[in-house]
């Protein structure tokens, strides 16, 4: 970005710390990381900003692992989401640790969707808790929202809430098999509505690897905005993990993307992929900040051995399509 646009947008908002990252050239130069500092391992970021201004991150591990930051720049760890976890974790993971928070806030308290599992199976079930102050240790569990098991052709992982302007509340999730999913939330319980039990499928890769997953909605200039995770995380060096887009008109789709390509099949827009150090950007949420929306995301550090680190970007949407920058 121009020092000039950099220093109005700095004076104009006196918000976190620019990023540092530029603009891509070409739809193959991929930005590299903002900078940020401190406790930075981390994986399948979620995070926002509260009223007071803090950051509030949680990622996957353990009882939910928590990090925080007062200017978006330097971050450090918290405590777990929950002091102890919850029983019904160990039907689906002997270890037990959660995975993919998906963390909200609305009607006046904050909403955490979560997944637990363990890797490489679709024996899975997406959790929720609830907190007033959306603190490490404040988190009461609510049990359990959908599942899958051995016999299902979906995985009930990498949950992601969406709000829409009609009060509907809908929830996205999925993780290879036969792709993205959605159910409709109602929102007194948090859990499924029981007068729509329609499971939406919104991505899918019907031909070589199912590898897509992770999906995060956000609505734009009237339409909805799909991004996933396609290819392979949690590989370090190895990993090809990349963020694709799609976009529809209406929150069950049809997904598509710049190409018109449907999401059913196989189709995706890049946003971020392998560049340099920075490989497999991946397990993305979206932040919507004063001075734009941020894409937050994990990606493995090849001058670390493949340590997997915390990257922040900007967005830009004037082409009507997410450019990171």
């Amino acid at each position: 970005m121009s020092r000039s646009i950099l220093r109005k947008r700095t004076a104009l908002l006196a918000l976190p710390a620019a990023l540092l990252a530029l603009v891509p050239s070409t739809a193959s130069a991929y930005p590299n990381p903002g900078r940020v500092t401190g406790d930075i391992v981390t994986h399948d970021p979620s995070m926002i900003r509260t009223s007071s201004g803090q950051y509030l991150l949680y990622a996957t591990g353990g009882g939910i692992a928590n990090k925080t930051s007062t200017d978006r720049t330097a971050f450090r760890n918290g405590g777990d989401a929950f002091s102890s976890r919850p029983s019904w974790w160990r039907n689906y993971s002997s270890v037990p640790e959660a995975w993919a928070p998906d963390i909200s806030y609305h009607g006046g308290k904050y909403l955490m969707y979560y997944s637990v599992s363990k890797f490489g199976s679709n024996t899975s079930a997406i959790g929720l808790a609830t907190s007033s102050t959306g603190q490490p240790g404040s988190w009461t569990d609510q049990g359990t929202v959908y599942s899958s098991n051995s016999a299902s052709d979906f995985n009930a992982i990498d949950p992601n809430l969406f709000v829409n302007d009609d009060g509907k509340w809908w929830l996205s999730f999925g993780s290879w098999w036969t792709g993205i999913k959605m159910i409709q939330i109602n929102p007194s319980t948090g859990k499924q509505l029981s007068s729509n039990t329609t499971r939406y499928s919104l991505a899918s890769r019907p031909t070589g690897t199912k590898a897509v997953e992770a999906p995060f909605i956000v609505k734009r200039d009237g339409y909805y905005y799909l991004f996933a995770s396609y290819d392979t995380c949690c590989n370090g060096t190895s990993s090809t993990y990349k963020v694709k887009v799609g976009r529809a008109s209406s929150i069950t789709g049809p997904y598509r993307d710049k190409n018109g390509v449907d999401l059913m099949n196989n189709g995706g827009t890049p946003v971020l992929e392998s560049h340099g150090s920075v490989i497999g950007p991946g397990g993305q949420s979206i932040l919507k900040d004063a001075d734009g929306d941020l894409i937050v995301y994990h990606y493995y550090d090849g001058n670390a051995g493949g340590t997997p680190k915390l990257g922040i970007n900007l967005l830009n949407w004037s082409s009507g399509w997410p450019v990171a920058y």
